[in-house]
């Protein structure tokens, strides 16, 4: 394909010139987006009566039909092309000749790169905030499904006190209605136009930027042509959102791949979320989670290269600015398969509620409660704190738990106990006293769901 911005040089290059140069082979995505970008474009020149009507109206009909022939199959990138917007223009000027020509009056690639990758990577949030809304869901209807299910919540991997397993996986639920705030967010700085800044000093053509970007559905335009032809912080800040999000997944992952092993057993997953062993039978391996666990690293590589090839870059466009691409594509294809993944997952996720609620009794996780019903007895928080711990350490020499030991037991530790003590001790009793706004009690975690539903539905 001859080089459309020969003229100052002979537009001749090596091969592997051309295939070091050439971003194709991953801008091509934003085929679509381009082509909308050009149309607008073509709008905007005939509205300000840089072209003729007449001349735009075959523009943006060969715009469509290039759009539809990429979409019907019946026309295919061509690989040689330099990049995207070189391949639709070329392909345009063949079918309308000198009227395609037309279409880069008073603009630069610099800034129709600058709005196809906006346009894309807005298009692309909106996906995320759908993705992560129906993550959110699922999570709930868990949350609800397993209300009742007592388990062994953790501090430094210790069982440390009870909480209702739907406690648990709502925790998940108000990180990821996070991430959706953070990329919500986001998407306010992606949504501004920076076309009509042209290579970096905007245009002498009385171009209506405001037109272009009201097409296009843009919130605004960019005050700076420099800056809005170098600007990359809103792909910075969508790959650091895409950062948090996968982290939230990794960390979830990590609890998924400990509650199904033999160890915990707390959770059995759905076969199709699994795979077996070569040679080990009794195998049932969480893939998905450890690969969900493991693109998270993929993810934060991105994140790092994009904020090293920027950090030194002299105003305004430069070349490595196209190193951009495939950092951030990447990111968004990881994410975007590892919440479809993930979802999937967690759907047919079964919780093992008996193996949990067992795991609270030889845990001696009501050990604080024991303490507290000493408290309540009068007994100073700290003198509580020693004799529950010295009971704690005779059960489990002498192979007992807290709900096992006799009234007698218990007065040999203390006068103060009295029958009540097996009420506080209770696991039920325990997750249900903790009715402090956010706490495990039921009712708080009925109200989680609750809050988090209505958030679904109205958000």
């Amino acid at each position: 394909m001859a080089k459309m911005w020969a003229g100052r040089t002979s537009g001749e290059t090596e091969k592997i010139a051309d295939d070091f140069n050439s971003s194709i082979s991953f801008d091509s995505r934003m085929a679509e987006q381009d082509i909308k970008g050009s149309m607008a474009h073509a709008a905007m020149l005939a509205k300000q009566g840089i072209i003729e009507e007449a001349e735009a109206d075959q523009l943006i009909g060969g715009l469509e039909g290039i759009l539809s022939d990429l979409q019907d199959g019946s026309l295919a990138i061509d690989m040689t092309a330099e990049d995207i917007h070189m391949f639709v223009e070329q392909v345009l000027t063949e079918r309308l000749g000198d009227v395609g020509k037309k279409l880069h009056t008073a603009r630069s690639r610099n800034d129709q790169v600058a709005l196809d990758l906006r346009l894309y990577l807005r298009d692309q949030t909106d996906d995320f905030l759908d993705l992560l809304k129906n993550l959110v869901k699922v999570i709930t209807d868990k949350a609800e499904e397993y209300q009742d299910a007592i388990m062994p919540g953790y501090t430094h991997l210790q069982r440390a006190q009870p909480v209702l397993f739907g406690h648990h996986l709502m925790a998940y639920a108000m990180m990821f209605m996070r991430d959706y705030d953070r990329f919500t967010d986001c998407r306010k700085r992606i949504n501004v136009s920076p076309i009509g800044s042209c290579a970096l000093a905007g245009t002498t053509y009385p171009t209506d930027r405001f037109f272009e970007a009201e097409k296009l559905g843009f919130d605004s335009v960019s005050l700076n042509s420099m800056d809005g032809v170098s600007d990359r912080d809103f792909c910075i800040e969508m790959m650091s959102c895409i950062a948090s999000c996968m982290m939230h997944l990794s960390r979830f992952s990590e609890e998924i791949v400990l509650w199904s092993s033999w160890e915990f057993k707390f959770i059995e997953l759905s076969d199709a979320y699994t795979t077996g062993s070569s040679i080990m039978p009794q195998k049932k391996n969480p893939d998905m989670a450890e690969l969900v666990r493991g693109k998270t690293g993929r993810v934060y590589g991105d994140l790092m290269a994009l904020l090293t090839t920027l950090k030194g870059l002299p105003l305004a466009y430069n070349k490595d600015m196209q190193e951009d691409k495939e950092s951030v594509f990447d990111a968004c294809d990881t994410l975007e398969m590892c919440l479809k993944v993930f979802t999937g997952m967690l759907a047919g996720l079964t919780a093992l509620t008996e193996n949990m609620k067992e795991a609270c009794r030889n845990g001696f996780i009501n050990a604080t409660d024991l303490a507290d019903y000493l408290v309540r007895k009068g007994l100073p928080f700290r003198s509580a704190y020693k004799i529950s711990g010295s009971i704690v350490a005779w059960c489990i020499e002498k192979k007992k738990v807290l709900e096992s030991m006799t009234i007698d037991e218990y007065r040999s530790f203390s006068e103060v106990f009295e029958e009540d003590v097996f009420e506080a001790v209770d696991l039920q009793n325990c997750v249900n006293l903790r009715s402090s706004f956010g706490g495990t009690g039921k009712d708080s975690v009925l109200y989680q769901i609750s809050f988090v539903k209505e958030w679904i539905k109205h958000d």
